[in-house]
């Protein structure tokens, strides 16, 4: 494409606009180039522009543009090589910096990417780069910026997420969510050791983690390869001796809190284990698995998960370890169709003590968000109820719509005209909530924690649970408004993503800030 031509267009704001061209680079035999390594030294950058989708509230009087170099041998991550990446980290920029267009800027995307990415550390604050970058970054700086004859201030983004190695392991498609990658990382846990972990993200909401699982050498292995380090299995790719744990604590945080929702059935679920029955769970969307098996084998319930795409399933079963048996079944469909089929037939047992709902909007042009918006219709959320105990529970991972505040309110009021009680955890990252809604009131305070049913949670949830309670009575839950209870605690997120940002003005002038948001999910 012509630069000419793209400039021309990029005088005004367009909502949710994405283009992308080639430019000379302007730090090619800089000592502040970021790309200068064998592996991905790059004669020609990647320019990529996006405009917000929607104007930014409160309206600035002009709008911002900020920048953001790529990460070193990460421009072919579809954080940044793609549409939805892109708007995904500028709708994250805006809870501090008001940003109507984001420029990102990197190797272009054929340029070779190492098998292994050894994540670099941060770019100095400021960064060295963001003189010879600015001339690029104000020429393409709307015609509104230079107001009254301002030249405007660019921030210049900076990525940071606790990763510090990086191996893709297989990339597939499937009918229903397209393309998805299979990738093996290093995360930084300090002040603990360095953690091997497998996840699964998809290439239409590449920032949303839908599975995340610990790797780990099984036991045979691990004496034999006593010598060499994590790191290094982790190097020699999927055909180390590394397998994923399977069934024990959960890595990611909003995972714990939707299992740590289930102590409110805990009585329900004693008197079923002392019946010799099981208690039975649905899992609208099973992702990778980590959640239904977590439930299955850690808890001992019945489970049925639900996915949409078959291909999804294949890779659960082949890298995250899913294993269905007598105890464990996973259907291909839509699962809030299925909720319906399942309340309106006479199957007798079709009733569950717990419905997990873990799915995500497909609109990945409208940010990330949980649940679709079908979710929330109250014929839907009739349904649910319908086909639970009277002791059951409904469990939703809930991330509000960026451009939608009035989305979690709305999905709060119907869940309180359709159930009983309802329960909020606040996971802590800024983004995910878990609603637990029960179809009957709580006859009595939560059992103590001698319960057999409790202490298994607590497996899975590590001190997820504890934080949950009054710290004065950790029987009793303490309440807010219109009986939803609400547990708030501040945890270590699994996968961590902050931008920071300096501005480059035509002094040089750094105004510093700091914005963080964690990519998410299964």
């Amino acid at each position: 494409m012509a630069v000419c031509a793209e400039l021309s267009q990029l005088q005004h704001i367009e909502p949710s606009r994405f283009i992308s061209f080639s430019f000379p680079n302007p730090l090619l035999h800089d000592a502040s180039n970021p790309y200068g390594d064998a592996d991905d030294h790059a004669e020609l950058l990647r320019v990529a522009v996006i405009d917000s989708p929607a104007p930014a509230a409160p309206s600035p009087p002009s709008p911002r543009t900020a920048a953001m170099l790529v990460p070193a041998g990460r421009h072919c991550d579809w954080i940044f090589s793609t549409r939805a990446g892109q708007l995904h980290l500028l709708l994250s920029s805006r809870s501090q910096c008001t940003i109507s267009r984001l420029i990102l800027v990197g190797p272009e995307i054929p340029a070779p990417s190492p098998r292994v990415v050894r994540c670099a550390a941060a770019r100095p604050d400021p960064d060295p780069a963001r003189a010879r970058l600015l001339p690029l970054l104000l020429a393409l700086c709307p015609r509104a910026a230079f107001g009254n004859g301002a030249i405007p201030d660019v921030p210049l983004l900076s990525f940071h997420d606790d990763l510090l190695r990086l191996v893709p392991v297989q990339v597939v498609a499937g009918p229903v969510v397209g393309e998805m990658l299979v990738e093996d990382v290093a995360v930084d846990c300090a002040p603990g050791p360095a953690e091997l972990r497998r996840r699964l993200r998809f290439k239409r909401m590449p920032c949303l983690i839908q599975t995340q699982v610990r790797l780990a050498r099984p036991m045979s292995a691990a004496a034999a390869a006593a010598s060499s380090s994590l790191l290094e299995a982790l190097e020699e790719g999927p055909a180390s001796s590394l397998q994923p744990e399977v069934g024990g604590p959960l890595v990611q945080p909003y995972l714990q809190a939707m299992v740590a929702g289930l102590a409110l059935i805990d009585s329900s679920v004693e008197e079923n284990a002392r019946s010799g029955s099981r208690p039975r769970c649905l899992c609208a969307g099973v992702g990778g698995g980590a959640l239904p098996m977590s439930i299955r084998v850690g808890l001992g319930f019945d489970v049925l998960g639900v996915e949409a795409d078959c291909v999804v399933l294949d890779v659960a079963r082949n890298y995250f370890g899913l294993v269905e048996d007598e105890f464990l079944h996973v259907r291909v469909g839509d699962a809030i169709q299925m909720v319906q089929d399942f309340a309106h037939g006479d199957e007798p047992d079709s009733k569950f003590s717990a419905i997990m709902v873990d799915l995500d909007s497909p609109d990945a042009m409208c940010g990330v968000s949980a649940p679709p918006l079908e979710m929330t219709h109250r014929s839907i959320l009739l349904a649910a109820r319908r086909i639970l105990h009277h002791h059951g529970v409904l469990v939703l991972n809930v991330i509000p719509p960026a451009a939608d505040a009035s989305f979690y309110k709305g999905l709060i009021d119907v869940l309180h005209q359709v159930f009983s009680e309802l329960h909020e955890i606040d996971v802590g990252n800024g983004e995910n909530f878990v609603l637990v809604a029960r179809v009957s009131p709580t006859e009595s305070t939560l059992l103590d924690s001698s319960r057999l049913f409790r202490t298994e949670l607590r497996k899975l949830t590590g001190d997820f649970l504890e934080r949950a309670y009054d710290h004065e009575d950790c029987s009793v839950l303490p309440t807010i408004v219109r009986h939803c209870f609400k547990f708030s605690l501040v945890i270590r997120l699994s996968y961590y993503t902050s931008i920071g940002f300096y501005g480059v003005g035509p002094a040089g002038a750094a105004a510093e800030g700091g914005v963080g948001r964690q990519g998410r999910r299964r």
